[in-house]
């Protein structure tokens, strides 16, 4: 017995010496190692040894790189953070910007006198506030996992004009998020000036919202921003968002008032198994 096992391992070194080539689960390689099967590896692999010298086992994090035919693979850092299940991942990003801003709500417009909003009110609703849209900062996308967040990023330049330069005045007003023309966050602000003669009864004011919405549903969903003006202290004082009252003025320009807006898709990371 122990002589017929010592000839069926002579039998296999001629095998591999004559061929250079070892199947296992199949009975003919088309390499050195040719496995036809799954593999369990126990301990590190190293690449690009010799037969004087074990290979290298890459470090904590690298992943092995393929040089192509005839050349051994190596390993390599990659900058890629890998993210697990379980965890968010940003899908994409939508940016938008707008100069033309909103000036219907300046002089000799009277102010909503609504001071309180809540999630889920409606645009067209003007018992909830006589809201008006900055249309270029309109994002339409598609949702298409129910596990998400959308971050809001919103910013734009306010200005306001005293009717009487060296007379104090203000305006209180709120700016909001809509998603299909339902509210989703908001923020109320106020501008006030003092004594600005030297800027002939000019004051701007840099307004920002930041907020994160849950679990959006699936689905087409409109973002858009929107807003209105809460109250002033004098119905004559002039009044724009994202954009400078008028041209004339050397304080400001539509470029240094401009509104920009993005939003980023983040979705929930889950990994199909076979």
């Amino acid at each position: 017995m122990k002589k017929s096992s010592y000839h069926c391992i002579a039998v296999l070194m001629c095998s591999v010496q004559a061929y250079a080539q070892v199947g296992i689960g199949i009975s003919t390689p088309n390499a050195v190692l040719d496995i036809n099967g799954k593999t369990t590896l126990r301990k590190e692999l190293k690449v690009g040894g010799t037969s004087d010298q074990a290979g290298n086992a890459g470090l904590n994090g690298q992943v092995l790189v393929s040089q192509g035919a005839g050349l051994p693979p190596v390993w390599r850092s990659l900058n890629v953070s890998f993210i697990e299940e379980g965890q968010y991942k940003l899908i994409n990003s939508y940016l938008s910007s707008d100069q033309a801003g909103i000036t219907s709500l300046s002089g000799g417009i009277a102010a909503d006198g609504i001071y309180t909003n809540s999630v889920g009110d409606d645009f067209s609703n003007t018992a909830k506030g006589r809201w008006v849209k900055i249309d270029n900062l309109r994002n339409v996308f598609e949702i298409k996992n129910a596990k998400n967040r959308l971050t809001y990023q919103f910013q734009t330049g306010i200005e306001m004009k005293a009717p009487a330069a060296g007379t104090p005045q203000s305006v209180t007003f709120t700016c909001g998020v809509f998603r299909n023309n339902k509210l989703v966050a908001v923020r109320p602000d106020k501008i006030t000036s003092n004594n600005n003669t030297d800027k002939g009864g000019f004051q701007d004011y840099i307004f920002t919202l930041n907020y994160t919405e849950q679990n959006v549903p699936e689905g087409s969903q409109t973002i858009e921003v929107a807003c209105r003006k809460i109250e002033s202290s004098n119905s004559n004082t002039l009044f724009a968002i994202g954009r400078n009252i008028d041209n004339s003025n050397t304080v400001s320009n539509a470029f240094t008032q401009e509104s920009d807006f993005k939003v980023d898709v983040i979705e929930y990371v889950t990994y199909k198994t076979n």
